[in-house]
């Protein structure tokens, strides 16, 4: 599975690597709101907290479906402006429909790639909206009703909340980490000048690449979904604030946008989701667990194997072997004996790499 982007005949001066006052204050309020996603920021996330006022994080939590369990594609400008200011502007421009169909397109659509008519004209599609938004408590019901009965004002509602989070916290963390977001920014472009997009994508992210025929952009995350750059062109932001995720709008009729997390040396490089896979799938039989907790121990050879748990050795060494293929163990010769032992480190990984595919 994965998100795949379109950018056959794009040329390369429509791929753009920026970073976003607006994106990056999604970024750190998706932090705000769910934390345990983010174990590095914590430490922001809960000096952040605490320090709002009363008013403000009750308006926070009204309005946190558009950057709780996703990103709402508000929140990721096609076309970054220099300041917040300058993209809150740009979103003002968008017609009602646009802009409340992108607001509930994640927490109130059941299709995220396919075109759907605007809940402000459609019965069917409101329904659908309010629906949905019921079932995520009635905060949200009251929001959602409210933007529909009266778009221009929760507009201005929304807009003054973004920017009372600019005067709250967020002006001190731009100042923080703009000039890190546009060094990486501008590295990433000079990669795309130099050396091609497709060094630039896996600069980006190792979840990134560029197809064999160099007509798409393939994002390997657990989700499929397809869209085109063509006659648009291609944006990518990057964030302090993202890590394990890695976000892409590929809503019909928006320029697509990929998010992406700064790299750090403490970071580790994101696992393929086929390789997760794999691994919990050679865990999943109940003998090859039993032979994992022999090889914890030290190393073994297939007949030793065989004879503490009672099965033949070609049956251990099929075993072996897709527990090899996954990953999960060391090999080495001693002699004319071959010796197995289980990879701790690949095994320690697992829990995180499977939370972090999960995110990503």
């Amino acid at each position: 599975m994965a998100n795949v982007i379109d950018i056959a005949g794009l040329p390369p001066e429509r791929v753009v690597f920026s970073p976003s006052p607006l994106a990056e204050l999604g970024a750190a309020l998706h932090v705000l709101s769910e934390p345990g996603h983010h174990p590095g920021l914590h430490g922001w996330a809960t000096a952040t907290a605490s320090g709002l006022k009363p008013d403000l994080a009750d308006r926070l939590h009204e309005a946190d479906f558009l950057w709780r369990s996703a990103r709402c594609d508000l929140l990721l400008p096609a076309r970054p402006g220099a300041t917040l200011t300058e993209e809150l502007d740009a979103l003002d421009r968008l017609d009602d429909e646009t802009y409340l169909t992108a607001a509930f397109e994640i927490s109130c659509s059941i299709s995220y790639t396919r075109c759907r008519p605007s809940p402000l004209v459609d019965a069917g599609a409101r329904a659908r909206v309010r629906e949905m938004a019921a079932a995520r408590g009635p905060r949200q019901a009251a929001f959602v009703d409210r933007m529909l009965k009266d778009p221009d004002e929760l507009r201005v509602w929304l807009r003054r909340l973004l920017e009372d989070c600019q005067q709250a916290f967020f002006a001190d963390t731009w100042q923080r980490v703009r000039l890190q977001l546009a060094a990486d920014a501008r590295h990433k472009a000079e990669l795309l000048q130099r050396k091609g997009l497709a060094e630039a994508l896996t600069a980006a992210s190792a979840a990134l690449s560029l197809s064999e025929d160099g007509d798409q952009v393939v994002a390997d995350k657990l989700v499929a979904g397809r869209t085109t750059a063509a006659g648009e062109g291609l944006t990518l932001i990057p964030t302090a604030f993202g890590w394990p995720h890695l976000l892409v709008v590929q809503a019909p009729g928006w320029r697509p946008v990929i998010q992406y997390p700064v790299g750090s040396p403490e970071l580790p490089a994101p696992a393929a989701l086929e390789l997760v896979q794999l691994r919990l799938e050679a865990l999943a039989h109940p003998m090859r667990m039993r032979l994992c907790r022999t090889l914890a121990r030290g190393p073994h050879t297939t007949g030793e194997l065989s004879e503490a748990h009672g099965i033949t050795p070609p049956e251990v060494s099929r075993h072996i072997a897709v527990l090899n293929k996954a990953g999960l163990l060391t090999t080495r010769r001693r002699g004319r004996y071959v010796l197995h032992q289980l990879d701790l480190t690949s095994v320690a990984r697992l829990g995180t790499d499977f939370l972090e595919t999960v995110l990503r």
